[in-house]
């Protein structure tokens, strides 16, 4: 028995040495666990600046996140995203908001919810008495009084104060350093930071620093809606304006455009107190430095018409021209992508890349395709994307004055001349008549082209009366001898439903011939009861027949009736501007 529990000894001996090392070797991992474990928690600790709580390790912190800059207005939110990257707002999109994705271009896929266009009617400015006697009262600027924005600020702080996570941009309105704006926005949703990050002017690292105090900030607590028994609210949607105290509050509506024409309705009012012409246009530079100016509502061409290849994008959708040039108010562009392709609008789709928003697009969830032509969603799609993805994009956005003016239509009755030569008197005619048609999708309730009138080409953003735009703008139109032009983009060949829109390959050749010079010394015929010149040819076009409207109608009497109908409607708008415009001007109108 002993041998044999002698033979065992080996064995017991041998086992031994094995355990200890397992022991000694357990020891050491859980000295390098716990070393680990210590890296790792002090990584993750939370700055000064970010909440002391744990969170989830997908949440990136940021030293700049200054929490006092929230707290002061009430905000107590703790975990707040300030200036964060694209990438860091894509993460936190695919986070926590439903409808996002990355697409196959790289673009963030983002939804708006309920509602996908603007909501004009549910626009208010605050009546106080800083403001007062300069805001054009009426059915565009509709009064609010400073208790009820009060009661909107607060139901909008106190639906952020609900939320885990916020979003702030800071950013600049305005790219001439001698008329710029300091806003910030704060939201909470990562779609609209990033909407407000191409759209706005982004700062560099040492204007973030010494940003300092907004002159105006907006508060987007769009997911929460408006109180409808509260005095001045017709609807759960209220975007409302306070001059005095510099600041927009948005509940009920998540569409991004609303802060960004928040942002331009500011401007439409600070820059004409300093006699600069605020404009809802586009703007493009020529090799020469010959400048031209598109003005137009959405949906008439501004964004597709000044994406030229052979000339330099100043921007597509808001400038200023001042004493020096123009310069544009946005940091980027906003197009619409109902129907877009490569072949119509080559800047545009090659602008879709990461980085870029496409707002309420319908995509393949398997390969991140998007349909362009499917308008299920709403026919107001829309992408966002920096002035810099623009190829030949002019970085910074100023440029000098003006050669040509385009005042850009869509016409829906089918009876305005593709081009037409304006005199003076006609320009500032159609400039404060600012006819064209709603298009389908722009504004919530519009599924089809609607005539209407829109002073200045802008009346819903515009807070002045339009006589102090259109004084402006005749002033600087005399004293840098511009030539203006009237283009309609809209219907021809019969109106809306019958004849067909404006083929975009003759609207090109029409303005470049325009940058040429060929129009302006082509020969002009007039068209009758309008009255305007319209060249008897032009370069590129694809037949001359369609620059005298009536000559693309089967039905002569048909097109008599139009345009008859058309004119009567010009004058009847007319008569609201009338008092106060001189001979000239009124001898401009329809006959």
């Amino acid at each position: 028995m002993a041998a044999r529990m002698r033979s065992f000894r080996p064995l017991a001996c041998r086992v031994a040495p094995r355990c200890l090392l397992r022991q000694i070797h357990s020891s050491c991992i859980s000295k390098d666990n716990a070393k680990v474990r210590s890296v790792v928690e002090e990584a993750l600790r939370a700055s000064p600046a970010s909440y002391a709580h744990d969170f989830a390790a997908d949440h990136h912190f940021f030293e700049d996140a200054d929490i006092k800059m929230l707290a002061d207005l009430g905000i107590n939110t703790q975990v707040v995203q300030h200036n964060a990257s694209p990438g860091t707002l894509y993460n936190e999109a695919l986070h926590y908001e439903r409808g996002s994705a990355i697409l196959s271009t790289g673009a963030l896929a983002a939804f708006s919810g309920q509602k996908t266009g603007r909501s004009p009617g549910d626009k208010r400015i605050v009546d106080e008495p800083s403001t007062s006697e300069d805001i054009w009262w009426g059915a565009v600027n509709i009064k609010l009084t400073p208790n009820t924005f009060k009661i909107n600020r607060e139901r909008a702080i106190d639906y952020l104060n609900t939320r885990e996570r916020l979003y702030v941009f800071d950013g600049f309105a305005g790219w001439d350093p001698n008329y710029r704006y300091k806003v910030r926005v704060i939201t909470s949703r990562a779609y609209h930071a990033l909407f407000m990050h191409n759209m706005l002017i982004r700062p560099t690292a040492e204007e973030l620093a010494n940003f300092g105090k907004p002159d105006y900030t907006i508060y987007n607590a769009g997911a929460f809606p408006a109180n409808r028994a509260t005095e001045g609210m017709t609807s759960g949607t209220s975007v409302s304006l306070n001059f005095a105290t510099g600041e927009v509050v948005i509940l009920g509506t998540e569409y991004a455009g609303e802060m960004k024409k928040g942002v331009f309705t500011i401007m439409n009012y600070l820059l004409p107190k300093k006699n600069i012409l605020s404009m809802h246009a586009s703007a493009n530079e020529g090799r020469n430095g010959d400048v031209t100016i598109f003005f137009g509502l959405s949906g008439t061409g501004k964004t597709t018409l000044s994406a030229d290849p052979e000339r330099a994008l100043i921007g597509d959708d808001e400038h200023a021209w001042t004493e020096d040039g123009v310069f544009n108010i946005e940091g980027g562009c906003y197009a619409k992508a109902i129907g877009l392709t490569r072949e119509k609008e080559p800047e545009i789709w090659d602008a879709i890349r990461f980085g870029t928003l496409l707002e309420n697009v319908v995509f393949d969830k398997r390969s991140g395709a998007v349909d362009y032509d499917d308008n299920s969603l709403t026919e107001n799609t829309r992408v966002s994307y920096p002035l810099e993805y623009i190829p030949n994009a002019k970085i910074p956005a100023v440029a000098g004055h003006p050669s040509n003016i385009v005042m850009l239509t869509c016409d829906a009755f089918g009876v305005l001349p593709p081009v037409s030569k304006l005199t003076p008197a006609q320009a500032m005619y159609h400039f404060i008549s600012g006819y064209t048609a709603k298009v389908a999708g722009t504004e919530m309730g519009i599924t089809e082209p609607t005539a209407t009138f829109s002073a200045c080409f802008g009346a819903p953003f515009m807070v002045w009366h339009p006589a102090k735009y259109a004084e402006l703008l005749a002033e600087k139109m005399a004293k840098y001898n511009v030539d203006v032009y009237l283009i309609n983009t809209g219907w021809t060949g019969g109106a809306h439903g019958e004849g067909h829109r404006m083929s975009l390959k003759d609207t090109r050749a029409i303005i470049d011939a325009i940058h040429s010079g060929e129009l302006a010394k082509a020969e002009y015929e007039n068209f009758p009861r309008f009255n305007l010149q319209v060249p008897k040819s032009c370069p590129g076009v694809s037949d001359a027949k369609i620059l005298m409207p009536n000559k693309t109608w089967s039905d002569q009497a048909a097109f008599e009736e139009m345009s008859k109908k058309l004119a009567q409607l010009f004058k009847e708008n007319f008569k609201k501007y009338s008092d106060g415009c001189s001979d000239d001007i009124l001898a401009a109108s329809p006959e």
